[in-house]
């Protein structure tokens, strides 16, 4: 599982899918949340301005990412 350090109280999960470069754009991070492509501590979510803290787990197609606190 890769970890994702933030220096802020939180990342959205949009821009989480681009940091981790899991997608190539905002666009595709748009579509596969929308689609249900992506989990967040084990559930699907579908909405791309989810706030993720440290020790959210993020899953999308075979990646896990986890978020930490930097």
């Amino acid at each position: 599982m890769e970890q994702i350090a933030i220096h802020t109280e939180f990342i959205k999960l949009d821009a989480l899918l681009k940091f981790a470069a899991l997608v190539g754009t905002g666009g595709e991070a748009k579509t596969v949340i929308a689609e249900g492509l992506v989990s967040v501590n084990g559930e699907v979510c579908t909405m791309r301005g989810k706030k993720l803290r440290p020790g959210d787990v993020v899953r999308f197609d075979r990646f896990s990412v986890e978020v930490t606190k930097a």
